[in-house]
């Protein structure tokens, strides 16, 4: 370590919360640009410095105190943009619990929302007039007063009085994003949030000429605390847009990273395929990536499909591969688990040999995530015996360490079963991620979700796999946009791919030679038979706010004959599935 960097570990180590933080920033780097927001993810608008961050803070944490929420749970209701950011550290300069939560602007996610609610039981909500009067209307019998933020004016912050908060303090409710359960409130302390910025400045080479652009969501996780505190953490530039802005034209994202010199950006895997998919070459002139240092890649798999399609298409306007940094990490550990480094290219390998089914075939390579910091423990561990098990070994993730959460809010039982696990040995509380994966050569690889395995024929299948593989076998099938699954069809569970179709094939998609292609594929690549094949419209599979596919809902739905099905091919020698799933069979 340098002995600068050395000096500057030792001055954020002096911070007992995120208040102090923020406190600090705002004073010795009043006048630096910390937040700028491009409206449609183009123009630029609204700028905050570190020193009018601070001031808006103060004003929003002065009403939460007038109005008795100080350490209470406060939810906050924005669209992207400044006011959420003002309005989180102003719950935080209350001595609040911030509970960051989409606006819904549709019927499942205001239920969702309802149970957010009805589980964090907030003393009041922070958001902006319009969305507080149209969920005073939709609410209905939640009683919730709504606090508009934007017209706090004038010099009230002088009223603020700041809060005893230390380390341990709670200072986040992270909800779960719901892709296999029913949203669970993480509860984060200062201190888990503070130590996971230091992991992260750390992994990522982080500086304060540092330049972030980021369009993830600011109500998650990789979003909040690697795009919104991680910059106030390092005193750095971030550059924000909507998730919206990002998704109407990737190419907004690259842009951005190009006109500011963008050093570190990312998100899920997905991102980088829209980047491939939807941006046509024509719309590339002019970029420069060549400032693009850390293009982290986590929140789901990691594909080397992916990495290697991105990086040929953008390498004639300089984007370099090592700047790709796979990585791996959860809400319950704050954000970051497992990161590489920063000038390496990623590490790419098949499936530990005995992961392989019968015929050597393992599925497609996968991509390293790095390795643990040393004083987060990460081991893979039997999930069903607690035992740890030996490199190359497939077994569940498990995590100890400071960034690791307190547990899940009001759940205490699920808390001590997940947050504070136990291995056989009886040796420290650790994190049960759900997540599948193994070690070699000190680098972490994850190949799935426990819950989402497929078990064919006494042989694991990571749904996933089954899913790229069919989509790249037919150009009709929108990449990213499929969920494999099984259901019971009475005598024996089915094989089910939902998978959305491409826009340009709704008119009279080729279901036969699809159906034909997909089988092909599936077979070859994996030894199992997909039984049924239920096409579906664009945009129309279950995946939550973050983009995560939600394949527990997506079965459910399809058992139901909830999907926006187009076309459904059962197989032709067992007609089993159409008896089982009369809604959706032709």
């Amino acid at each position: 370590m340098t002995t600068a960097s050395a000096a500057g570990n030792l001055e954020r180590a002096r911070w007992k919360s995120t208040v102090e933080l923020l406190e600090s920033r705002s004073k010795d780097q009043s006048d630096r640009c910390a937040f700028t927001f491009l409206e449609n993810g183009e123009r630029e608008g609204e700028s905050l410095t570190f020193g009018e961050l601070g001031r808006r803070a103060r004003r929003v944490a002065v009403e939460v105190q007038r109005r008795g929420a100080s350490g209470r749970t406060v939810v906050l209701l924005y669209p992207s943009g400044l006011d959420f950011i003002a309005a989180f550290f102003g719950c935080l300069f209350a001595g609040a619990t911030a509970v960051p939560a989409l606006p819904p602007q549709s019927g499942r996610a205001l239920e969702r929302l309802k149970v957010i609610l009805g589980d964090a039981a907030p003393a009041l909500a922070l958001t902006t007039s319009s969305i507080g009067e149209a969920l005073s209307s939709a609410l209905g019998s939640v009683s919730l007063p709504f606090v508009a933020t934007e017209p706090l004016q004038g010099d009230v912050e002088d009223r603020w009085v700041s809060p005893e908060v230390n380390g341990s303090d709670l200072a986040l409710l992270q909800y779960t994003s719901g892709s296999t359960a029913s949203p669970k409130g993480v509860v984060l302390t200062h201190a888990s949030i503070l130590h996971n910025q230091q992991l992260i400045c750390d992994r990522f080479g982080h500086t304060e000429r540092t330049v972030m652009v980021s369009w993830l969501p600011v109500f998650h996780d990789m979003g909040l605390i690697g795009k919104i505190v991680q910059p106030v953490f390092m005193g750095c530039r971030c550059v924000l847009m909507s998730p919206e802005a990002f998704l109407q034209d990737p190419s907004r994202w690259l842009r951005a990273i190009s006109r500011y010199g963008g050093t570190t950006s990312g998100g899920p895997n997905f991102a980088f395929d829209l980047c491939v998919d939807r941006v046509p070459v024509e719309d590339r002139a002019g970029l420069e990536l060549g400032s693009w240092e850390v293009a982290f890649n986590g929140s789901e798999p990691v594909r080397a499909h992916t990495l290697e399609r991105f990086s040929a298409a953008y390498a004639p306007h300089g984007f370099r591969r090592e700047a790709f940094y796979p990585c791996y990490g959860l809400a319950e550990a704050t954000l970051l688990v497992a990161g590489g480094s920063k000038w390496a290219a990623p590490v790419v390998r098949s499936l530990p040999s005995e992961a392989t089914d019968a015929d050597g075939k393992g599925g497609p390579p996968l991509v390293g995530c790095g390795s643990a910091e040393p004083e987060q423990r990460l081991l893979i561990v039997d999930p069903e015996s607690s035992v740890p098990l030996g490199e190359g070994e497939v077994g569940e993730i498990w995590v100890a360490g400071p960034s690791v959460c307190a547990g899940y809010w009001r759940r205490p039982e699920e808390s001590e079963r997940v947050v504070r696990a136990r291995l056989a040995s009886g040796e420290e509380p650790f994190l049960r991620t759900g997540d599948l994966g193994f070690i070699f050569d000190g680098e972490l690889f994850v190949t799935g979700r426990l819950k989402e395995m497929m078990i064919v024929r006494g042989r694991n299948h990571y749904p996933q796999d089954v899913e790229l593989t069919a989509t790249l076998s037919h150009p009709a099938l929108r990449n990213g946009c499929g969920a494999a699954f099984l259901a019971d069809a009475g005598d024996a569970e089915r094989i089910v791919l939902v998978q959305e179709l491409r826009k340009e094939y709704m008119g009279e998609p080729p279901v036969k030679a699809i159906a034909l292609a997909v089988r092909e594929a599936v077979t070859q690549g994996h030894g199992i038979r997909v039984d049924v094949l239920a096409l579906i419209r664009p945009g129309t599979l279950p995946k939550t706010s973050s983009g995560k596919i939600q394949r527990g809902l997506c079965r459910s739905l399809f058992i139901a004959g909830r999907l926006d099905v187009v076309a459904c091919d059962p197989t032709t020698s067992d007609d089993g599935a159409r008896k089982t799933f009369p809604e959706v069979m032709p």
